[in-house]
């Protein structure tokens, strides 16, 4: 009698295993933001570094983001969308889209991914709370923000993995491609948390040369004091044209609740007729109201010698304060 219960016991839970993995896994996740912000400096509309096609003094939305996620055995799906003044500057080719993909875990090791990514080249991210800082770097804006096409990533071990892309022109990432003689080439390297990234190609804004080079990455100094990197060249020979620049995230956490980051970026943007050079420094302040909400207030300066910015001024100062929430 024993042997039977235990065998309709192990029976019932085969059974379950089965129906769970026939059903699959059905995630759900986003983040909303919004934020005040004024020109400490100027009275004119706008704060220098806050992503949005809304320039505001005063109150401003971010975006509703939405994240559907479903994988069944080795295959998967990711629709990810966005809506708000902030996904609309970052998704301008795509509307509310902001990723959607299908995957295939070949193995441990190797993953097939078709259809729309966000970049994975740079520091920082469209998404506000995947960031220290609310407002976004030059390097951020000057880079790819989404690909569509086909990446291949490798993990060759816990440490070291690679990424290979063949994708259409950034510039063009809203349906198909344009023009099928035009594509662009990606490639990246991680080793221990530093990742080099390259792109090679059209991007899709009328230059087909376009090299892009990338260093991310980060250290850990203490237990409470962080140093991320980010150093970015780009350049195009027959639009003779390009730029480079570093931003490095200063960040320490004083408490559970509460952390402190400086950003001092310095960005040039290169070309025949001559270089344009822009300097900008931000402090964020990072305070954790609950495990799903934070608050984030920053204080930014920017200045140059060789470009204005709002209202005409070569140095402007901006505070920012923002609600970020995650579920």
């Amino acid at each position: 009698m024993k042997k039977i219960i235990f065998t309709a016991l192990l029976a019932v839970s085969f059974i379950a295993t089965a129906q769970e993995e026939e059903k699959g896994t059905f995630t759900l996740s986003g983040t909303v933001d919004t934020y005040y912000s004024t020109n400490l400096s100027t009275s004119a509309i706008g704060t220098t570094g806050v992503l949005t096609d809304v320039p505001a003094n005063g109150f401003g939305l971010g975006m509703a983001n939405t994240i559907f996620s479903y994988e069944k055995g080795k295959t998967g799906v990711v629709a990810d969308l966005a809506f708000g003044p902030r996904a609309n500057a970052a998704n301008a080719y795509t509307g509310a889209i902001n990723q959607l993909y299908a995957y295939y875990n070949a193995s441990e090791k190797v993953t097939f991914t078709l259809g729309q990514f966000n970049t994975f080249y740079g520091y920082e991210v469209i998404s506000p709370a995947g960031n220290f800082n609310y407002s976004v770097s030059y390097l951020f804006n000057a880079g790819p923000f989404s690909h569509t096409g086909l990446k291949i990533d490798y993990a060759a071990s816990e440490d070291l993995s690679f990424m290979v892309a063949v994708t259409n022109p950034h510039g063009v990432i809203a349906g198909a491609n344009s023009d099928s003689d035009n594509y662009q080439l990606g490639f990246q390297t991680g080793y221990k948390g530093q990742f080099f990234n390259l792109a090679y190609g059209a991007d899709g804004f009328g230059d087909t040369d376009v090299l892009y080079l990338d260093y991310t990455g980060g250290f850990d100094i203490s237990d409470s004091l962080y140093l991320g990197i980010n150093a970015a060249y780009a350049n195009s020979e027959d639009a003779d044209a390009g730029y480079q620049g570093v931003a490095l995230y200063l960040q320490n956490t004083f408490s559970d609740t509460f952390s402190l980051g400086l950003r001092p970026e310095f960005f040039t943007t290169t070309s025949g007729s001559g270089d344009e050079s822009i300097s900008a420094f931000t402090l964020s302040g990072n305070t954790s109201l609950s495990d799903s909400l934070k608050l984030i207030t920053e204080l930014r300066y920017d200045t140059s010698d060789d470009v204005t910015f709002i209202g005409g001024e070569e140095k402007v100062t901006g505070l920012t304060i923002a609600a970020v929430y995650s579920f």
